[in-house]
């Protein structure tokens, strides 16, 4: 499977998300000497098993 590109906001939308998920107690997906959970959150986007998907081109009425 091939991971989806992010563009910027998303990136940082879903880094965003991540950490604070870390931040309240949520499961480290990688090993990592980091201890701030933006860090973490970046690690894990690099590493692609962050299960975010971004859905695009959604139909506005």
């Amino acid at each position: 499977m091939q991971q989806q590109q992010h563009n910027r906001y998303e990136k940082a939308r879903i880094l965003g998300a991540r950490a604070l998920q870390v931040s309240y107690g949520a499961p480290v997906l990688i090993e990592t000497e980091q201890t701030e959970p933006i860090l973490i959150a970046a690690e894990e986007y690099d590493a692609g098993v962050l299960p975010f998907t971004v859905k695009r081109g959604y139909d506005r009425k």
